[in-house]
């Protein structure tokens, strides 16, 4: 499950056994994050996610608008960002791919040197690099790819990222069986993902926009994908 889902579905619970209500305030991310067992940068993605559907206003600063404020029913607020989660399984590949472009070249171009999601990204690449079948790899390439939308700062393209997420990791793997061999495409991705990365580390936001949107191309492009 991943972590928004799983701060939502706490959220629901403490809403329906009374013990958070509409205008209430969510625990600190360090004590979420303990909650539920999981990192803070999970918590503070989940909360971004959140706050752009409608369910929590994120406050800053101190004082009576300081904290995460719980703001509507995650069921009514999170109606239309989930028909969107589903109706993206059934889109045609090459709008999915277009939109990742838009979304991504966009994103890689103002992400924030320094930004957490930057490190799980790293972390990422790592872990796909110990990844032994190609669903684990799929899996982990669609996170990165979130990450990188999540360090530009923007809590809409954040959430439609989301949102895309299971439609991209989909996507990827029904296409493989047209490539002509996964190992060699599986180690250019792995060095293409390290040199967005390094890219956007250097604060060269120009040069990781042309990376990502030539990364997400050139591989529906070889699992003959037509371009739009």
């Amino acid at each position: 499950m991943r972590t928004h889902e799983l701060v939502l579905q706490w959220i629901e619970k403490q809403l329906s056994d009374g013990d958070l209500v509409l205008g209430g305030r969510l625990p600190g991310e360090r004590s979420m994050a303990e909650q539920l067992q999981v990192s803070r940068t999970s918590v503070r993605e989940a909360v971004r996610i959140l706050e752009a559907m409608g369910v929590v206003r994120a406050g800053v600063g101190s004082g009576k608008d300081a904290g995460t404020v719980v703001i509507a029913e995650p069921g009514s607020a999170l109606g239309s960002t989930l028909r969107l989660h589903v109706a993206t399984r059934h889109l045609p590949v090459a709008d999915i791919v277009e939109t990742r472009v838009l979304l991504e070249s966009w994103a890689a171009e103002r992400a924030k040197v320094g930004a957490p999601a930057l490190e799980e990204a790293a972390e990422l690449l790592d872990q796909m690099d110990a990844a032994q079948d190609i669903d684990a790899f799929l899996a982990l390439d669609a996170r990165f790819h979130v990450a990188l939308a999540q360090a530009a700062g923007n809590s809409v393209v954040s959430a439609m990222m989301a949102s895309l997420r299971g439609a991209i990791e989909n996507y990827a793997g029904e296409l493989t069986g047209n490539l002509p061999d996964w190992t060699t495409t599986c180690a250019r991705l792995r060095t293409e993902h390290r040199a967005i990365l390094t890219a956007v580390n250097n604060n060269d936001g120009g040069k990781a926009a042309e990376l990502v949107a030539a990364h997400i191309q050139g591989f529906y492009k070889e699992a003959g994908v037509p371009a739009t």
